[in-house]
């Protein structure tokens, strides 16, 4: 198999501030750009040409990797007008897959972190003569997902999204966001249209009676979405919970880009990242967070599990805890912001403008 569409078209909405200069994709992570990561591992994988499918700020993505030489691969850039939703973006850069009728083509999305055995699904697909293959994973609480349930042999059965009540909570099994699709069963998708993969095109070949297979993989799966799972993610690429070849330096307890400076005396641990040109001071302590690149990190903060974006500055003896703090923003001195706090994009934060109290 040699071909793929990698859908990075989102707004991103749930990641903002971050992602108001930046799409999804293209926000670091272990020290390069997330979709650095996915591209990677399809290569490692033995995909050779991949269509991105791009919509959001999509102006950022062909600068960044240009033709995938770098990466040894051969990447094409699809830009769509209009939002087309997961199955009208297959269906839009369908024109540009070199593949033929029943060869098989890999879909992923741009927001998920795996460890998922690619050519193994491929081989699931091919064996079983499928018309679609999914990875498909087991959550703890499925119901923020699509449930996948599956018969003894692994064929899909039906689609359920997002069931709310024990009774509609039939599986554990959910859709991972990675296909093989038959080529030909692309061209089956409407054009021109927004079209749902999970809600229209999945049902619909399964009411049609087409052959949709299920693979499960437990391996490691995480949906990026949010500004707390991406710097889980994040830190578990840096530990190599998170298997990536793209990781620019050894795994470990903490990443520092070359550019970077750290005092001697600041403490990084969890899995941090500090990235190009950023600053962490004498006696800061940063834990599996991360520092975008130029931000600056002042003496005495205390940072946890919070995302530090490009050019922002932390103030001296400020706490952060599950934060993210916006490009270019200012927080100043003795402040404290915990528990999913954000601030804006070049926000600015005066000294002990936030406090929680101890009972808080």
């Amino acid at each position: 198999m040699t071909e793929a569409i990698l859908l990075v078209g989102g707004k991103g909405t749930r990641l903002r501030p971050l992602t108001v200069n930046t799409p999804k994709p293209m926000v670091p992570a272990a020290g390069v750009p997330f979709l650095t990561h996915q591209l990677a591992r399809a290569k490692a994988a033995g995909v050779e040409h991949i269509v991105l499918a791009t919509s959001y700020l999509a102006e950022v993505f062909e600068p960044y990797f240009g033709d995938g030489s770098a990466l040894g691969l051969r990447l094409e850039y699809v830009t769509e007008e209009e939002p087309l939703g997961t199955g009208g973006a297959i269906r839009n850069v369908a024109s540009r897959l070199d593949s033929g009728p029943d060869d098989p083509v890999l879909i992923f999305n741009g927001d998920i972190l795996t460890g998922l055995d690619i050519p193994a699904l491929v081989a699931m697909h091919e064996t079983t003569g499928a018309d679609v293959s999914l990875h498909l994973t087991r959550v703890p609480d499925p119901r923020a997902f699509g449930l996948v349930p599956t018969d003894d042999t692994g064929r899909v059965t039906a689609f359920l999204e997002k069931p709310q009540t024990p009774e509609e909570i039939v599986t554990d099994q959910i859709n991972a966001g990675a296909y093989v699709f038959r080529r030909s069963v692309i061209d089956t998708i409407p054009e021109g249209r927004p079209v749902s993969v999970e809600r229209e095109t999945f049902p619909g070949l399964l009411a049609r009676g087409a052959h949709l297979q299920g693979m499960v993989d437990s391996t490691y799966w995480l949906d990026l979405g949010t500004p707390q799972a991406f710097v889980r993610g994040s830190a578990d690429l840096v530990l190599g919970r998170a298997p990536s070849p793209a990781v620019p330096g050894r795994c470990g307890d903490r990443l520092v880009l070359p550019s970077a400076r750290v005092a001697a005396d600041a403490k990084l641990t969890g899995g941090t990242v500090v990235c190009e040109g950023a600053t962490v001071a004498p006696g800061a302590r940063v834990d599996g967070s991360v520092v975008l690149a130029g931000a600056v990190v002042e003496e005495g903060a205390v940072v946890s599990s919070s995302l530090i974006g490009a050019r922002a500055r932390v103030g001296a003896r400020t706490t952060l805890a599950s934060a993210v703090i916006g490009d270019g923003a200012t927080v100043g001195p003795d402040n404290e912001l915990r528990a999913g706090a954000r601030v804006w994009c070049d926000a600015v934060l005066p000294a002990g403008a936030v406090r929680f109290s101890s009972d808080q």
